[in-house]
């Protein structure tokens, strides 16, 4: 287990009833537990890192630019409906426990540039999955995904695409 993993905290009935949030925020505020999170996500994607990490609203911002700057590479925002300024691409799906839409700018990824996407937490795998429908739909060239904490007993990873790289800095 990674050292940071003790600042993971479980938040019950948050959004909604029946849901267990995992708070990543213990873990942000602490400097060094945040540094070795990036480090740990950065690791898979050192010896060849991607054009640009694609971080995922709202957290996966957070890691994502963080894995960019570490790396050299740029960032490229995936966002809630209506938060980008130019023409975008957006694909609907669903959440554990309702459905949202996620947006794009139809310019932000060249055709066959090779992409990381990022989030913080890897749950039903909905919001990674339509990230992934997007950048598929512009052209890119995913070379996998990074996430801080996998959530094993949603069993996400099985609906994960085969061959396309999956690394979570820590399984809970």
């Amino acid at each position: 287990m990674p050292h940071w993993s003790h600042l993971l905290r479980d938040v019950p009935g948050f959004p909604r009833p029946g849901i267990v949030f995992k708070d990543i925020t213990p873990v942000l505020a602490d400097a060094a537990a945040f540094a070795a999170a990036v480090e740990a996500m950065a690791t898979p994607w050192r010896e060849a890192p991607p054009v640009a990490f694609v971080g995922i609203e709202s957290r996966g911002f957070i890691f994502a630019a963080a894995l960019a700057q570490r790396l050299g590479t740029g960032f490229v925002p995936v966002r809630k409906p209506g938060k980008l300024p130019a023409h975008t691409l957006h694909h609907d799906y669903a959440l554990e426990y309702g459905r949202d839409r996620i947006e794009i700018h139809v310019d932000a990824v060249p055709p066959g540039a090779p992409v990381v996407l990022v989030d913080d937490v890897l749950a039903t795998g909905g919001t990674l999955l339509a990230a992934l429908a997007l950048l598929r739909a512009q052209g890119a060239d995913v070379l996998g995904a990074a996430v801080l904490v996998e959530l094993s007993a949603l069993d996400a990873r099985a609906r994960w695409p085969q061959g396309v790289p999956l690394h979570a800095a820590l399984r809970a």
